[in-house]
């Protein structure tokens, strides 16, 4: 019995460590990138009117639909560099980028949403 570990391939880790390891990483820097310097110096005031409450949610959605189109941007390049030619991985990479243009549009058609809603609702 031998205390060695299996070798792989060309010396490469398991396809799946490395999947791993490279979202961790991506994970990790979305993270300290969307983290704020400072807590403290968030101070909501009160909003003056019904308009600028809908401003403030149309900016909010914005932002997130934004943030989450790039997140599912960097997984699907990240899956799409590590497939390594798995028909699989490569199927799902695509699945994760075709998601971030979708958010991407929505973003952009998010202003719009919002005035249609903000005519119903007066």
């Amino acid at each position: 019995m031998s205390l060695r570990s299996p070798r792989h391939p060309r010396g490469q880790r398991p396809r799946t460590l490395r999947t791993v390891t490279l979202l961790g990483t991506v994970v990790a820097v979305q993270l300290a990138a969307a983290t704020p310097a400072s807590a403290e110096a968030l101070v909501v005031a009160q909003p003056a009117s019904l308009d600028q409450v809908i401003t403030n949610l149309r900016n909010f959605l914005i932002g997130l639909l934004v943030g989450l189109a790039t997140l599912f941007l960097t997984i699907g390049g990240v899956r799409y560099l590590a497939a390594d030619g798995d028909p699989g991985e490569v199927e799902r990479a695509k699945k994760s980028l075709r998601n971030a243009l979708i958010g991407y549009g929505l973003a952009m058609l998010a202003p719009l949403l919002v005035t249609i809603l903000q005519g119903l609702v007066g």
